[in-house]
């Protein structure tokens, strides 16, 4: 047996050329949207603030805006992805999200300027994440397809654990305009070549044709339960964890931690994501999907709870570290139980609309958090609300069926 699937040779794992696509997808995935733009977002508020005089919901803004390009977006992207495959859609919107990372250094006093640039971000971010590379991976596996998809997502993690770090020392010691310049050539220099080279689905194979491409149409993925709520768990839980990251920083520093005590908060968050990302999937092949969907957002739903409350860097540490646990296993659950409820035939396009709702949450919370802040001076207050709400979304992930038998893997 090969390492991802019943259906081809005996081949080392080492050589086993799926393991390839894993490797380019997780360089890819690590400097993405995911990474780029969510963990580091932070960051900049401040800096960005004090040297145009913006307030807080204005900056927390353009994030809502990438994240509502995102939401238009992802559909259509899901679609190209399904029609044309993933290297002919992942490259250009990498070359154009590195490009306009970049460009926020030349940021000017216009709103309209920076709300601009994190439009096209947005337009493309999601041609960069584990939506881009989703496909093609689990083209490649089967019996090992959570652990592979883990793997991917573990680009987002270590990304976020490193970059945050990364452009706040730019930040420091240079200024936020190169640090802005610095992570947009990052972009260019490593998802771009890497992707080329090495990212493709697999090839059918001239006995079995592409049995993994088997599965639900669009309009019958539509049409189910378990896409919907799905859809329900991602928009309640996105608000809490999206608002959350961005506002991190300004949030603990508010309270008298120091700015690279605040970094390190976010890196921590970006660090348990990681280790979220490779405990879900090594839990996703052994344990029902929908349960362990659920401990991970009673574990948000804590973090949230004790960030409202977090005076130390300890506490701040702790918080940070079991909403970043969360959101990294999340991060698999949904493109592995789309795989498992609907197969791979229309797997982006449902992805695309899962990433509607997310990013839908994604750029309410960040505003709603602003708002909330500019208006009263804590966030405090809706950080309870949302981690109520979190509380839902983790029992809802129990009201999920069970998976249909597919690819000749026996489910509960």
């Amino acid at each position: 047996m090969t390492p991802g699937t019943a259906t081809h040779a005996p081949l080392t794992p080492r050589l086993y050329p799926g393991w390839l696509v894993v490797i380019a997808a997780f360089c890819g995935v690590m400097v993405g949207f995911g990474s780029m733009v969510v963990f580091t977002f932070s960051v900049f508020v401040k800096p960005l603030g004090a040297e145009f005089g913006w307030g807080r919901e204005q900056i927390s803004t353009a994030f809502g805006i990438a994240a509502m390009s995102v939401a238009v977006c992802s559909p259509l992207l899901g679609r190209l992805l399904d029609r044309y495959g993933p290297r002919r859609v992942i490259l250009p919107c990498m070359v154009v999200f590195g490009s306009a990372f970049a460009s926020l250094s030349l940021l000017t006093p216009s709103l309209l300027h920076l709300y601009a640039a994190f439009f096209v971000l947005g337009a493309v971010g999601n041609g960069t994440t584990q939506m881009g590379y989703s496909r093609a991976v689990s083209s490649w596996f089967t019996a090992r397809r959570g652990l592979a998809l883990a793997l991917v997502m573990a680009g987002t993690g270590v990304g976020s654990m490193v970059l945050p770090g990364l452009a706040q020392t730019i930040v420091e010691r240079q200024g936020w305009r190169p640090a802005y310049f610095t992570l947009g050539l990052a972009i260019l220099f490593m998802g771009v070549p890497l992707t080329a080279l090495f990212v493709r689905e697999q090839p059918a194979s001239p006995h079995h044709g592409p049995p993994a491409l088997a599965g639900s149409t669009t309009a019958a993925g539509l049409r189910s339960r378990a896409f919907w709520i799905l859809v329900a768990i991602l928009f309640l839980s996105s608000i809490a964890i999206n608002g959350a990251i961005t506002h991190l920083s300004p949030l603990l520093t508010d309270r008298g931690l120091r700015p690279a005590d605040a970094a390190m908060a976010l890196s921590a968050l970006g660090g348990m994501s990681l280790v979220g990302r490779l405990l879900t999937g090594h839990l996703l092949d052994r344990f029902f999907g929908p349960w362990v969907s659920f401990a991970l957002l009673l574990g948000v739903s804590a973090g949230v709870v004790m960030l409202a409350v977090a005076s130390t860097t300890g506490v701040a540490l702790l918080a940070a570290a079991l909403i970043g646990l969360g959101l990294g296993g999340e991060a698999d659950v949904t493109p592995y139980l789309l795989t498992r409820y609907f197969g791979l035939r229309s797997f982006s396009t449902l992805y695309g609309f899962t990433w509607t709702a997310f990013a839908l949450a994604g750029a309410a919370g960040p505003v709603m958090m602003g708002r909330v802040f500019d208006a009263t001076g804590s966030y405090a207050p809706l950080l309870m609300l949302l981690a109520a709400q979190t509380l839902l979304s983790a029992f809802l992930a129990l009201l999920l069926p069970k998976y249909p038998a597919r690819d000749g893997v026996s489910y509960p």
